[in-house]
């Protein structure tokens, strides 16, 4: 029987790649190894019918090498303490490659969220809030969004945060909405960001968005996004796919109209959607669909050692973390595919996540439009960092990433030592 895929240890595996590639010695990057802090906490709730049921939670403090741990909150059936691992190691990584003074950290609930009525969905929320506050805060943890988790949800932690201090706590939580001191621009950045890595991959590739086909897994904050804007910048989305299935229609498709059927009611899913020339397919004929530029930004394992090989996307740019095993990069590697890493390609949200932080801190408040430039600048010089470490080394980007964060993690240890 096939080993199951573990997040952590793929993680690990990249890590210790390019940590060889650097010529580091397992002292220097050791610590990398190990979150700093593992909490799991249960979690009982009154159910709107008068029972009680018991959720498990967790959240993960990777490192705080280089500042306050960042990283989302994801309520998902198959959470669990491994993927959170992960995750929060993920956001080390993104948090050094963007150059942000943040570590990483990340949370998760068991649950389908969709099995819960919105006041049981406050109330796991409030709960859980409470029972990771001794990790949390704005100098030592800041908490944000992921899968299944949005602005009001942030608003209830931040709330809950607030009620402990006996004051309003702004900055214990980023991608919160607006009126409680959210961000202009931080509900598309992740997207947006894609988009901007996506811009400057075809540069490189010496490619335009207007000759571009571009396949997009995933249509919820970052892919549908991601889409939405690449449409409106030229490029042409010939391929699309959420937890339905796919839809592929080489004429291309209309995103505007679908981000608005999409956004009609709750439940919307892409396999309802028709085209004249459109066909409902699976998401692995997504995956294999004939485009240019892949854009897998749904969850992890997408693209793994099963399915690698139907690629014929010359570029992947990842928009969800961790979407492709360490096998199906070798498949991909030996193909000659271009893969722009997660850790780079859908860093936009820890970027105006940390604009929303400073605004906070400061009191102040940006405009979109800034936001988005600072965002656009943030992103274009993280990438050139990478391809100009990739080249340097004649290395896949993925491994450019990676030495690029590894060797900014490893220079603020070595300057802040070993305690005691």
């Amino acid at each position: 029987m096939a080993k199951a895929y573990n997040p952590y240890e793929n993680m690990l595996s990249v890590l210790e790649s390019a940590a060889n590639m650097l010529g580091l010695a397992e002292e220097d990057y050791v610590t990398l190894k190990y979150p700093e802090r593992e909490l799991k906490v249960s979690l009982p709730i009154r159910m709107d019918d008068g029972s009680v049921k018991v959720f498990e939670g967790y959240r993960v403090q990777h490192s705080s090498l280089r500042g306050p741990c960042k990283g989302g909150v994801r309520f998902h059936q198959n959470s669990d303490m491994d993927e959170v691992k992960a995750l929060a190691a993920w956001m080390s990584f993104k948090c050094a490659v963007a150059n942000i003074p943040y570590g990483g950290g990340k949370g998760g609930i068991k649950v389908d969220p969709s099995t819960l009525s919105k006041n049981e969905l406050e109330r796991l929320t409030r709960r859980f809030t409470a029972m990771i506050l001794p990790l949390i805060g704005p100098e030592k943890d800041i908490p944000a969004p992921d899968v299944n988790t949005n602005a009001e949800i942030m608003g209830w932690m931040m709330d809950t945060y607030s009620m402990f201090q006996g004051y309003p706590v702004s900055g214990v939580v980023t991608g919160k909405p607006i009126e409680i001191g959210g961000s202009l621009g931080r509900g598309e950045a992740t997207g947006r960001g894609v988009m901007f890595i996506a811009d400057e991959i075809l540069k490189k590739k010496g490619m335009k968005p207007q000759d571009c086909r571009v396949a997009v897994l995933g249509m919820g904050n970052v892919g549908g996004v991601a889409a939405r804007l690449m449409h409106k910048a030229g490029y042409k989305i010939v391929a699309v796919g959420d937890v339905s299935g796919g839809l592929i229609d080489y004429n291309g498709i209309d995103m505007d109209a679908l981000s608005a059927y999409l956004a009609e009611k709750r439940g919307n899913v892409v396999k309802d959607f028709k085209t004249a020339t459109g066909k409902f397919v699976t998401n692995e004929d997504v995956i294999a669909c004939d485009c240019d530029l892949l854009v897998p930004a749904a969850l992890e394992n997408q693209i793994n050692a099963s399915n690698a090989a139907n690629v014929k996307a010359s570029i992947i740019v990842e928009g969800a973390n961790g979407p492709t095993t360490v096998e199906a990069d070798a498949i991909l590697d030996a193909a000659g595919k271009t893969i722009v890493p997660d850790i780079l390609a859908n860093a936009g949200g820890v970027v105006v996540s940390y604009f929303e932080w400073v605004q906070n801190i400061q009191s102040i408040s940006w405009t979109e439009a800034d936001v988005n430039e600072a965002l656009r600048k943030k992103m274009v010089l993280a990438f050139d960092e990478v391809w100009t470490k990739a080249q340097e080394y004649k290395t896949s980007m993925r491994m450019g990433a990676y030495m690029t964060a590894i060797g900014r993690l490893v220079a603020a240890k070595k300057i802040r030592g070993i305690f005691p």
